[in-house]
């Protein structure tokens, strides 16, 4: 598969709709189809200490997309998405070079193909090959980045089997990673996933090899195997929430050659719809050279909303982190705090910083929804190369 094979993927489900009324059972699955789409309007600002200008963005993300009916257990979608920016609203850098002396939002303006595949179903056994969405558990190494405008997705061969209804297996090759910096920052890639679930009565354990590879003709690979068990268990009017995570990784690049761990561990109870969670999360370091990476990840779900620590640093980090969570007024709101500091802590760097995040989001008339977001980072040992964030969020959206 190469890159214009989405293209071709997507053009075959349009062309097919000519065929003939002798095959009136497939023109129907293509015709009964389901459309869909979503608009999100979003002002975005940031405030940082240092000598970039305070960036303001307000950009808009319309998604379209069309499902075909099945037939003989055949389906297919394909979906676009464009992002622009609004009334002129632009004074940002977009990471791909305009206003390099402003704070960076990573929502540059771009059209592209969001998914386009086709999918076959039998059975237990369903196999997708195309653009598409994957994710897997928390996002914390595979998801969507759907906080960005352009949202990540693959080109891949997906399959996913499920024998039982507590066991699920599945696997894809990726060979390209449509990452959310627009075309020009997609990365060709032999990455293989294998995600294994199997739920039990108190929670659901996974098991997982993701084996990442850039394609770029340099020799690199990035080899992480974990397990991870999450569950929440009612005890009267109690809800007592749990997770444990450990995964260890390789990374390998020309004559580099790293070995990290990571480890999370959450807790948390949940009472009348306000649940508070302790987490303890630790992305391991090399002897100070190298930090435990998650390339694929969702990564502002994680670590604070400030995005201060998309890249782990080379020595490590360690979050500790309380969030509290609520109904409000027919909305949820949420609050959280982050304290953060070096796996591989010296004289030199030891903490990292700590940070405050604040959101409510209200959804309302069925189609509609609404949010207001907000982080505060403080920046710790000035030799961390941190600075003190501030980024607030806006946002209303419409889906169809």
């Amino acid at each position: 598969m190469k890159k214009h094979s989405v293209w071709l993927l997507g053009g075959t489900l349009l062309l097919s709709t000519t065929v003939t009324a002798e095959d009136q059972n497939f023109h129907d699955a293509l015709s009964s189809g389901i459309v869909s789409g979503d608009i999100r309007l979003r002002y975005e600002s940031v405030e940082q200490d240092n000598a970039l200008k305070d960036a303001d963005a307000l950009t808009v993300r319309t998604r379209l997309g069309y499902k075909t009916g099945a037939y003989h257990g055949l389906s297919g979608l394909l979906e676009f998405e464009d992002s622009r920016t609004v009334a002129g609203l632009d004074e940002y850098n977009n990471t791909l070079g305009k206003n390099p002396d402003y704070s960076v939002i990573a929502d540059p303006e771009t059209t592209e193909v969001d998914q386009a595949y086709l999918q076959y179903t039998r059975h237990d056994v369903t196999a997708k090959l195309g653009r598409q969405v994957i994710t897997f558990d928390n996002h914390r190494f595979v998801g969507h980045v759907g906080w960005r405008q352009d949202r990540q997705t693959f080109d891949a061969l997906r399959l996913s089997y499920a024998p039982a209804s507590d066991l699920s297996v599945d696997y894809a090759f990726l060979n390209q990673r449509n990452r959310i910096f627009a075309e020009s920052g997609d990365l060709n890639s032999k990455d293989h996933l294998l995600n294994v679930g199997y739920q039990t009565p108190l929670g659901k354990l996974s098991g997982y090899a993701y084996l990442l590879e850039v394609d770029e003709g340099a020799d690199n690979s990035l080899d992480t195997y974990g397990l991870r068990y999450t569950g929440k268990y009612g005890v009267s009017d109690v809800d007592l929430i749990y997770a444990l995570e450990y995964a260890t990784q390789e990374s390998e690049a020309a004559a580099s050659d790293f070995d990290a761990d990571y480890y999370k561990v959450e807790a948390g109870v949940g009472i009348q719809g306000v649940t508070v969670a302790l987490a303890y999360e630790v992305l391991g370091s090399d002897d100070g050279a190298y930090g435990f990476s998650t390339p694929l990840a969702t990564l502002h779900a994680h670590n604070g909303w400030a995005d201060q620590f998309l890249a782990t640093p080379v020595v490590g980090l360690q979050d500790a982190s309380l969030t509290v969570s609520g109904p409000l007024a027919g909305g949820k709101w949420a609050m959280a705090y982050h304290d953060y500091s070096a796996d591989e802590s010296s004289a030199a760097v030891d903490d990292l910083g700590d940070e405050w995040n604040l959101a409510y989001n209200r959804s309302f008339a069925t189609h509609y929804a609404a949010g207001i977001k907000y982080a505060t980072y403080a920046a710790g040992d000035s030799t961390a190369g941190k600075v003190d964030t501030d980024k607030l969020w806006l946002t209303l959206g419409a889906t169809f």
